[in-house]
């Protein structure tokens, strides 16, 4: 008898996540929001805070050094990405994508916990359950957004920093950009991911320290 529970389509457009990474403090009420909500044991988390720290001196072309030293920390969960490594390599098809809202899932029914989607995966979305010695990971709250709630890391930040909707509505408001430090480049999996970067978390600096 099939366990996997399979829930109607949230919405005919992919869903995705903007993530303001100006606007984060660092605080980890979402990832502790979205433990609590799923019932996660030690160790396993479907949504991370980041803390990304770096930089150095840099010459300015002009005799001179620039300090760009930067920290910043950065929310990410799965990204349920356009191209996702985890579903393309997953060997039974457990790892899907749906239909309509593109939320990447795990069937269960499929699962056999080899652990393939995880090492595919550069964001580390998948996990494995210890309990089940299957795959898991972040399925957007399907459950609380059939009930016209909002997902739970969304609805945590106490700072507003995490929003989500259609991707390509979030991408009209605020861009396009998918790639900071400490991220994998986005034109592995093409992440439904929009970030609003916090100061110094360009991929490159100029002389004068600037980020790009």
């Amino acid at each position: 008898m099939s366990k996997f529970h399979v829930y109607p389509a949230i919405s005919s457009k992919q869903l995705g996540f903007y993530i303001d990474s100006a606007r984060c403090s660092g605080c980890k009420a979402c990832q502790v929001a979205c433990k609590d909500k799923n019932n996660l044991d030690v160790g396993r988390k479907y949504r991370r805070v980041y803390e990304i720290a770096g930089g150095e001196f840099i010459e300015n072309g002009s005799g001179g050094l620039v300090n760009n030293v930067f920290a910043y920390t950065l929310s990410i969960s799965c990204n349920h990405c356009a191209d996702p490594m985890c579903v393309k390599n997953c060997p039974t098809t457990a790892m899907h994508k749906r239909e309509g809202d593109g939320i990447v899932m795990v069937n269960t029914d499929k699962c056999v916990g080899c652990g393939t989607c995880a090492w595919s995966c550069p964001y580390g979305a998948p996990q494995m359950n210890p309990e089940t010695k299957q795959m898991s990971k972040c399925d957007f709250c399907i459950d609380l957004q059939l009930k016209g709630e909002q997902p739970v890391c969304v609805a945590t930040c106490p700072l507003g920093a995490i929003q989500f909707g259609p991707i390509d509505e979030l991408r009209q408001r605020y861009g396009e950009l998918a790639d900071v430090r400490g991220l994998p480049d986005s034109s592995i999996t093409h992440p439904n991911l929009v970030i609003h970067p916090h100061q110094g978390a360009g991929r490159t600096q100029n002389s004068q320290g600037e980020a790009k």
